[in-house]
């Protein structure tokens, strides 16, 4: 199913407008698809994914219209965004934990790969050239890692 993500970043581009955004989409999109519990085929790989993909634009648009309409002073006031109960706090500490452990076994361009792409917000191209590598070779790293993490993430869960 690698092999549409190009496609799919193009697909994705011309409606968004924005490269970055497109990717950010397709990312989310391969791991929606990777995250499936039921272990069923997926018949059409291709039409699945881009189904995923525009339902999560559909989302995205969503989601900004609300932020949009949302007055500021309400989100201020809210505490659900300043305080988290203990036990939400220690499963994410738990989860960061076990992330940072799959992302350990990963090789360093893997590794560096995406990292700069989900903390740094790099385009592949950008991390392309930091790296010293292929665009395409960026795109598997990216795709490798998020098939790797999420694999440990199920069987350390």
């Amino acid at each position: 199913m690698e092999h549409y993500y190009r496609e799919l970043v193009s697909f994705l581009s011309a409606r968004l407008g924005s490269r970055q955004a497109a990717e950010d989409v397709a990312h989310d999109a391969y791991l929606r698809v990777l995250e499936r519990t039921d272990a069923q085929q997926i018949e059409h790989p291709r039409a699945f994914l881009y189904r995923t993909a525009l339902n999560l634009v559909v989302d995205r648009h969503r989601r900004q219209r609300v932020r949009q309409a949302e007055p500021l002073d309400v989100l201020d006031s809210d505490e659900r965004w300043h305080i988290q109960a203990p036990s939400q706090e220690m499963q994410l500490d738990q989860r960061l934990a076990l992330m940072q452990r799959a992302l350990d076994e990963l090789s360093k361009p893997c590794r560096d790969s995406f990292l700069l792409r989900k903390l740094e917000g790099l385009s592949h191209q950008q991390i392309a050239e930091r790296l010293g590598v292929s665009r395409s070779m960026v795109e598997k790293h990216i795709v490798n890692a998020m098939k790797h993490c999420r694999l440990r993430m199920r069987q350390w869960e």
